[in-house]
């Protein structure tokens, strides 16, 4: 059985990709800069000018067709760290740009970013939703087709362990000890080598795991 192909978008390290292949998904991974871990296939490219030249079941660099389109624009401009007076990262404007191109190609899409960023959050997952309790890290995702589900909310018995780009921050070492990589790689259902930059960017593999089971219900449900 011909499995459908999922292009994602601002791809990182494959953490995305990763769930989604799991859902069911073959993936091919498109990012501004060389990504030597992802583990499928990749080109290295502009998001915005693949989907410029995406029309609705079209090639493209001889990739396609595709299915569905994942887009995970940078999310530093909608972090909750603005609140603590960290300049712009100058790539806000891409979240906008990226839906609206999204929605030109006509294909099925997702677009993930963090809370509190300009997007109607159809889903909202966070660790200890799908079998990764110590991680408190919600990530919210709009869809085309407007998904929505019920459940339940957070609880996170355990001290979660917070993923973040600088190593252990201060505080959480100062009361816990320090939380080496491969634990927060454990932490985060990734069982691939990542640096430390590139796991603090990542998303879980079971977030869009559980995101691409929802993808596969719409794209049946269209088939049939």
């Amino acid at each position: 059985m011909t499995r459908p192909r999922l292009l994602d978008l601002y791809s990182g390290a494959g953490g995305a990709a990763t769930g989604y292949h799991r859902a069911g998904f073959d993936v091919t991974g498109v990012d501004i800069s060389p990504q030597p871990r992802y583990p499928f296939a990749f080109v290295q490219g502009d998001a915005l000018d693949v989907l410029r030249c995406l029309p609705p079941h079209e090639p493209w660099l001889s990739l396609g067709p595709f299915d569905a389109v994942h887009a995970s624009p940078p999310c530093q401009d909608h972090s909750m760290m603005q609140n603590f007076g960290i300049g712009s990262h100058g790539t806000g404007h891409l979240l906008d740009a990226t839906r609206e191109l999204l929605i030109k190609t006509g294909l099925p899409w997702v677009i993930e970013n963090v809370p509190g960023s300009p997007m109607r959050a159809d889903y909202k997952v966070c660790g200890c939703m799908v079998g990764l309790p110590r991680l408190r890290r919600e990530r919210w995702f709009e869809t085309s087709w407007r998904g929505f589900d019920l459940r339940p909310p957070c609880h996170h018995p355990q001290p979660a362990v917070p993923v973040v780009g600088h190593g252990t921050p201060s505080w959480y070492r100062r009361r816990y000890g320090n939380v080496p990589l491969p634990e927060r790689h454990e932490v985060m259902g990734i069982d691939w080598k990542m640096s430390r930059e590139e796991l603090s960017e990542a998303i879980p593999p079971a977030y869009t795991e559980y995101i691409g089971a929802q993808l596969l219900d719409h794209l049946n449900a269209g088939a049939a």
